[in-house]
């Protein structure tokens, strides 16, 4: 949201979009109503929710979202039973050879997925574990496997059959996999030997799997295991996923239509679109509702009363915003959905809400909603990905130039509790281009490790980049900025941003996302 040159001849915006194109208009000259009865409507771009009462909003209101679903994994354990025979190879590498093997090895396998469970910082449930030798007895399985997200191979070996060497058993399960082997932490897998030139190689040169691929395979590690499994259930709580955008979708600087789209087929995103005029409606009669005004306010007294926040804006737009982002959860409720987003946020929620729209995100984003400006799905599934994987908001913000090994990131719309639990301190201003309404400058600790994505438009590539919290200035700029320092080179750094938008986290996440990435044929430029 950097501000246009005043003194140019170009208008100011009311959005951030460089065209300055008003509110409900494509950059066609269509009204979003048009263009959605000209797309189709329900098939592009979701549902357009029409008719809502305050009332039913007002009490489909929700202290807290919905939580991410668990992540369903299918254990298999393959096994050998070797037959001893004179004179000839009988068996292969393996710790694995006996009866008795097999029942250590199972009970060593349950106690594993308990700690699994028991460590994990996502949803997680194992279905009930398979023993297995030969492809036909998978089928006894179909039921789990077929309700299973994910299924974890603990390949100690298999009975023949070509469960393992026929990739077609794999691969037409149709599900994402893992595959751990063992060399030292407990009897050695075959499989430890044969993953390479028998399994994913197929006896060629190449990866001949779909379903698995060279990241796919473990060795020994269950904190290994873990991180893919937080990967994956942060990608299943993100394909299909929900999303409100009030005012329509859009994409930064974008033909209309079109990143939605992508969104649409990448993502399978359901878009639920609500009008500015039905939120206005809204707006307008939340405003005569005195228990709801009051309620407003009581929450407003003690955000402004809690430590480390300090009110330099006027009070009344703080009391709007509050007011704001009870209608916000509201709708979310009746859309059965935990993200939104607002289209044209610089502007036409203004003079609706009497306030701006970046303190209410922040709000809802701290209380575990997913709350986004500016309607910009070219970044949009990269903040609902990151938050899914690591469970903690995220920042949607503006990059700058590189330069000296650093890069500032700000916007008006920062969350305070990015380390999903204390709040960082905070003064409540102005939005900065507007110089009205409720905004918080968040001060980000000072040496904060963070993850960076920068997606690309057309949803091909998108670049990580890992970075630590050098300042968070005061700038004439967005409110919530932070200069971060990275290690590659600016040169590098500078040729590997696509797109504008950047989605920032606390901690690395860096592989996980590049992990889910390769779910959904984005290319991960991971610059560390």
């Amino acid at each position: 949201m950097s501000p246009d040159d005043f003194d140019s001849k170009l208008p100011i915006r009311t959005s951030c979009c460089p065209c300055g194109h008003p509110a409900g208009a494509t950059h066609s000259g269509t009204t979003r109503r048009e263009f959605l009865a000209a797309a189709g409507g329900v098939g592009l771009l979701g549902t357009a929710l029409t008719g809502i009462s305050w009332s039913a909003v007002a009490a489909a209101e929700v202290e807290t979202p919905p939580k991410r679903r668990p992540l369903v994994v299918k254990p298999i354990f393959t096994y050998p039973k070797p037959q001893r025979r004179p004179q000839t190879s009988w068996r292969n590498w393996g710790g694995i050879q006996t009866e008795e093997d097999v029942r250590a090895e199972v009970v060593r396998i349950r106690g594993e997925l308990d700690q699994l469970k028991t460590k994990a910082d996502f949803p997680l449930e194992f279905l009930s574990l398979a023993t297995v030798r030969r492809p036909e007895e998978l089928a006894a399985h179909n039921d789990d496997i077929n309700a299973a997200d994910a299924l974890l191979f603990y390949a100690g070996g298999d009975g023949g059959g070509n469960l393992m060497t026929n990739v077609n058993h794999i691969d037409g399960l149709g599900k994402d996999v893992i595959f751990f082997v063992r060399h030292r932490s407990g009897p050695l897998y075959y499989w430890y030997e044969g993953a390479m030139a028998r399994f994913l190689h197929q006896h060629t040169d190449e990866l001949a799997t779909k379903a698995v691929g060279y990241e796919d395979v473990v060795v020994d590690s269950l904190d290994k295991v873990r991180w893919r499994l937080r990967s994956l259930c942060g990608l299943r709580n993100t394909l299909g996923s929900r999303i409100l955008a009030v005012g329509g979708p859009g994409g930064w600087a974008q033909p209309a239509g079109v990143i939605p789209e992508l969104a649409r087929r990448r993502w399978q995103l359901d878009i639920q679109t609500l009008a500015y005029e039905e939120l206005g409606k809204l707006i307008r009669v939340a405003k005569s509702d005195q228990s709801a005004v009051d309620q407003a306010r009581r929450r407003a007294d003690a955000y402004l009363g809690l430590p480390g926040t300090t009110l330099e804006t006027q009070r009344q737009y703080v009391d709007n915003a509050f007011l704001l982002e009870q209608v916000f959860r509201g709708l979310m409720a009746e859309a059965d959905c935990r993200a939104m987003t607002i289209n044209s946020c610089m502007g036409t929620i203004m003079p609706m809400a009497e306030t701006t729209a970046c303190l209410t995100l922040s709000l809802l984003n701290d209380a575990g909603y997913l709350a986004f400006c500016e309607s910009d799905f070219v970044v949009i599934p990269a903040g609902i990905l990151l938050a899914n994987i690591c469970d903690r908001p995220v920042f949607l913000n503006d990059p700058t130039y590189p330069h000296d090994g650093i890069i500032t990131l700000a916007h008006c719309t920062a969350p305070r509790r990015m380390s999903g639990e204390k709040l960082d301190p905070a003064r409540i201003m102005t939005h900065f281009e507007s110089d009205y309404g409720a905004a918080p400058k968040v001060e980000m600790p000072v040496g904060q490790t963070v993850t960076n994505i920068a997606p690309d438009f057309k949803a091909e590539r998108w670049t990580g980049l890992l970075a630590k919290i050098e300042a968070a200035p005061l700038l004439p700029i967005c409110r919530s900025q932070i200069d971060v320092r990275f290690d590659c080179t600016d040169d590098v750094l500078a040729r590997h941003m696509p797109g504008f938008h950047w989605i920032t986290g606390y901690g690395d996440c860096l592989r996980e996302v590049g992990y889910a990435l390769k779910r959904v044929s984005i290319q991960w430029d991971c610059l560390g």
